[in-house]
């Protein structure tokens, strides 16, 4: 049975006129191919992939929507010719490897916690790279105090309900906004491509999966 948060993303964007999250993509046809595979991203994609639909998600895919706009305006988005910093939150991470096609092992992704912006994206044919960052004031600040509290595993089956609740609800808000007045994007000049090496950030969505339900 889908989850509460995917049936509310998908009332959202059928009963509501929420902004349909969405990537128009191209990549090379076969393994050895040519480029000319185009086909379209979506957020139920990017559900899949992560396991779960939450606001950090749906932060990542808006985010990631107004870079690339910037890369790629009024065309396919090439995923063989990007590269990208993220910040280290499952969520990000995973919007930021499923869109633009970076790899680790490739050399076009890596992830960077001192970075003040979400993502760096950067078009590696003509080296143009932007920032997205979220602006102040669009996420509640108690989200982030009680998911401290959860990364720490200091909050209540009762709490972990209500963290829940209110993501849902943010996840709400920003499915129904105009992504415009959520993000800056911002051109970074000279940008250096400078991996991080460094593989042992916290995965904190799986940090209370084994928590008792509230009332037990």
């Amino acid at each position: 049975m889908k989850n509460s948060a995917y049936i509310l993303f998908i009332f959202l964007v059928s009963c509501t006129g929420a902004k349909k999250i969405s990537f128009d993509v191209i990549d090379t046809d076969f393994s050895k191919g040519r480029l000319k595979n185009q086909q379209t991203i979506t957020l139920d994609d990017f559900v899949k992939f992560h396991g779960h639909l939450c606001d950090g998600l749906v932060i990542g895919s808006l985010a990631m929507q107004q870079g690339l706009q910037e890369l790629y305006p009024n065309q396919p988005i090439d995923r063989t010719n990007l590269r990208i910093v993220s910040k280290a939150s499952p969520c990000l991470t995973d919007v930021a490897i499923y869109v633009t096609g970076g790899r680790y092992q490739f050399n076009t992704f890596y992830v960077d916690n001192s970075i003040k912006c979400i993502y760096i994206i950067q078009r590696i044919d003509n080296g143009k790279a932007v920032s997205v960052s979220l602006n102040p004031g669009v996420k509640p600040s108690a989200i982030d105090s009680l998911g401290n509290l959860a990364v720490k595993q200091e909050l209540s089956s009762c709490g972990i309900d209500s963290l829940r609740q209110m993501e849902d609800d943010f996840t709400k808000f920003l499915l129904k906004s105009n992504p415009d007045n959520l993000f800056t994007v911002s051109q970074v000049a000279n940008f250096i491509w400078s991996p991080v090496l460094k593989n042992d950030f916290q995965k904190t969505d799986v940090l209370n999966k084994e928590k008792e339900d509230c009332g037990d």
